[in-house]
């Protein structure tokens, strides 16, 4: 009896600490076998003068998806019975849990959980101009490191963060000294091959709870710098979990606050919730060791303030519909194109989309069906000219651009836990999504005023820790300014054939069409 006692209080100890490597543990059983010993002698008195039998049940872990590694919501339940009647825990064994809390705390419960996502690829790249010249890179190899932590403080608090590089072979910066002026920006600093700097990808606290203001209404809040990038459907190719936004308008770093309500509840649709977005892309604040440090009065640049709403009226994980709404104020474009890389204000825009998709056709069909997914989606962006500021995309006068994307994602036809992919997207002379961040490397597709295909297949190497993934992009733009700014320097939409007839420099300096042929190795753990 003493001992199936003990052996059952001892697994509860065990189950509740994360020991991530065999030779962690190994280091520390001296300490914990001290500690260990003492909890015996305590527990063989308490069985002297109140025999009871333990037994322990599964840890359950809650998870959401901003917080991948929510080992955060850890709890232990324990079950006590005598004569096979369960009854409450008494107070001694609050006790014991309490010390055995302590032990996992001083062992390896307290510390950060790392993980590593380490890739390493090599893209073929290709573009014709608009004069007909053309412009390549057979062979351009990279580097990408994303180094996930993540604590939890307590079942209702938690912290999660990425540190990230993305860098070229053998060479440590890609940043173009005529282009310092740009260098302020980071809503691309860990998404493009840039330098061998390891940033802050993503640093923010997550609160969660089942009750709102003692409504029954599940909600969560975090601050920091969000996770913003390789959002919804996106993410598909990416191989990744999804983040918050819906990538069809907004895929870059950003640092701000968000707050999720679920709304199952209320409404009774599987999966609804909304969420609501706020955060800055750029402060107006004068430099460290100007004249009035961090003051706004001679800053250079303005305050980039976004805020938008995400709405999920329904998800069962098969059939899932979801829209977003944004509106971004003080954007900007270059101010002296030619001369220098300063910026200016010129005005503010309007996106929204929504989408709807299929993980599972069928029911029942065929394996394959079943094991396959399709998804729509359309999204529109809408500019707010400020007066005096130059105009935006090449006019004074609001300016409404549209955009439609679909995709599909089935299993591998060679293994049996690959996934393949195809999706084409098409925009119009004035689309304009913020998707600075999206990973290929000859621009967002997705930001394509003109048609874009594309084509890959991700393939297991060992297990779901190596991967192998080719891909294929191919870009044909109807107009110019699809990775361009907001205002009229960059963002203007030429045709191709406005561009031939300008010709010289003009033409020469715009892309008509774009591929990017990846394969990389992909190590995750």
């Amino acid at each position: 009896m003493k001992n199936k006692f003990l052996g059952s209080v001892v697994a509860a100890a065990l189950m509740s600490t994360t020991v991530t490597a065999e030779g962690t543990m190994l280091q520390r059983f001296e300490a914990m076998e001290k500690e260990m010993n003492a909890l015996k002698a305590e527990i063989a008195n308490m069985k002297a003068e109140k025999p009871i039998s333990v037994t322990t049940k599964k840890i359950v872990v809650e998870d959401d998806d901003e917080a991948p590694v929510k080992a955060t919501a850890r709890k232990i339940k324990v079950a006590v019975s005598k004569d096979n009647e369960e009854k409450s825990i008494p107070e001694q064994l609050e006790d014991i849990h309490d010390q055995l809390s302590t032990l996992n705390k001083r062992t390896n419960g307290n510390a950060i959980k790392w993980d590593v996502d380490f890739r390493t690829s090599v893209d073929n790249l290709s573009y014709k101009m608009a004069d007909g010249s053309k412009q390549t890179n057979d062979a351009l190899f990279s580097n990408r490191l994303w180094l996930g932590m993540n604590y939890a403080a307590t079942k209702n608090l938690s912290f999660t963060g990425q540190l990230a590089y993305n860098k070229t072979f053998g060479q440590r910066s890609m940043v173009n000294p005529t282009t310092a002026g740009m260098e302020g920006f980071d809503w691309i600093s860990s998404e493009a091959a840039y330098d061998d700097t390891l940033r802050v990808r993503s640093a923010y606290f997550y609160y969660q709870d089942d009750e709102f203001l003692g409504t029954d209404i599940p909600w969560t809040v975090s601050v920091g710098r969000r996770p913003s990038t390789e959002g919804h459907l996106v993410n598909l190719r990416e191989n990744d979990q999804a983040s918050s936004p819906l990538a069809h308008t907004i895929n870059v770093e950003f640092d701000g606050a968000s707050a999720k309500f679920g709304m199952e509840g209320v409404t009774g649709l599987t999966g609804a919730y909304f969420k609501l977005c706020a955060g800055r892309g750029m402060s107006a604040a004068e430099p460290r060791f100007g004249a009035a440090p961090y003051s706004d009065q001679n800053a250079t640049t303005n305050n980039i303030d976004m805020a938008g709403i995400i709405i999920v009226p329904y998800d069962d994980k098969q059939y899932s519909i979801g829209m977003q709404y944004t509106y971004a104020n003080n954007l900007i474009d270059l101010a002296n194109p030619g001369v220098d890389f300063s910026m200016s204000t010129v005005g503010g825009l309007h996106t929204a989309t929504a989408f709807v998709m299929i993980n599972g056709i069928g029911n029942g069909w065929s394996d394959f069906l079943d094991d396959s997914l399709i998804f729509a989606s359309g999204a529109m962006s809408k500019t707010d000219p400020y007066a005096n500021k130059g105009g935006m995309l090449g006019s004074t006068d609001s300016k409404t651009g549209y955009s439609y994307w679909i995709g599909t994602q089935f299993p591998s036809l060679i293994s049996d836990e690959g996934r393949w992919g195809a999706e084409f997207n098409h925009g119009s002379n004035y689309w304009r999504p913020i998707t600075y961040g999206e990973d290929t490397l000859i621009g967002s597709k997705l930001a394509a005023r003109g048609n874009a295909y594309e084509v890959y297949f991700t393939e297991p190497l060992v297990k779901d820790i190596l991967s192998f993934q080719l891909r294929y992009t191919y870009i044909d733009y109807d107009y110019s300014g699809s990775n361009g700014f907001f205002g009229s320097t960059s963002g203007t939409p030429l045709s191709m054939d406005e561009a031939r007839a300008i010709g010289g420099a003009t033409a020469a300096s715009i892309v008509d069409h774009a591929q990017d042929i990846r394969a990389y190795i992909r190590y995750k753990f």
